[in-house]
């Protein structure tokens, strides 16, 4: 089964709360996550087979109406971006380190898929919106030439819709650095 993921954000909690529910009923789809983000918005990240996805996300634009901020159905996603926003990564060496900032959750999560298929990283983190002001952040590490590139797809995407905050590249990161991301 090609496993796809889908978004649909809101800036209504109450409507998005309604909106879960009809996404979830309206097919065999599997939540990431459904809740409040910072600030004040909700958040819906479903997973399962294409086809499944794209009705249940059509569903929720649908519901939605005028609280929509963004959507995204993002088939073939590398298995990474599920690891990396579960934060069930498993990382045992950190070598060079990458960190992407964007303004949009739609857009960190293509970024990431675009890094991880692309380029030679593994990724470590990928945080959307909760607790950090809406924004989201992907970090991933590899040796310095798979950063760079892994850097520049994501720049590239962020760029072409004005959502990239900043990006950073960290050729050798303290020990403690670590500590703190895993």
């Amino acid at each position: 089964m090609t496993k796809a993921i889908g978004l649909v954000e809101l800036n209504s909690i109450a409507k998005g709360i309604e909106t879960a529910d009809k996404m979830f009923k309206s097919g065999d789809v599997d939540i990431i996550i459904s809740k409040p983000i910072c600030p004040g918005k909700f958040i819906i990240l479903i997973t399962g087979d294409v086809g499944a996805v794209k009705s249940s996300v059509e569903k929720g634009i649908e519901n939605a109406e005028n609280y929509i901020v963004d959507s995204l159905i993002l088939p073939k996603v590398h298995t990474q971006v599920l690891e990396a926003i579960n934060y069930t990564t498993k990382i045992e060496k950190l070598d060079a380190l990458g960190i992407l900032e964007f303004y949009s959750i739609a857009t960190a999560v293509v970024a990431a898929d675009a890094v991880a298929k692309t380029s030679q990283v593994q990724l470590m983190e990928l945080r959307l919106g909760i607790g950090i002001g809406g924004k989201s952040f992907l970090t991933f590490t590899g040796d310095v030439s798979s950063i760079n590139e892994g850097i520049e797809i994501g720049e590239k995407i962020g760029e072409e819709n004005g959502m990239l905050v900043y990006k950073s590249i960290i050729p050798s990161p303290s020990p403690e650095i670590f500590e703190f991301l895993i």
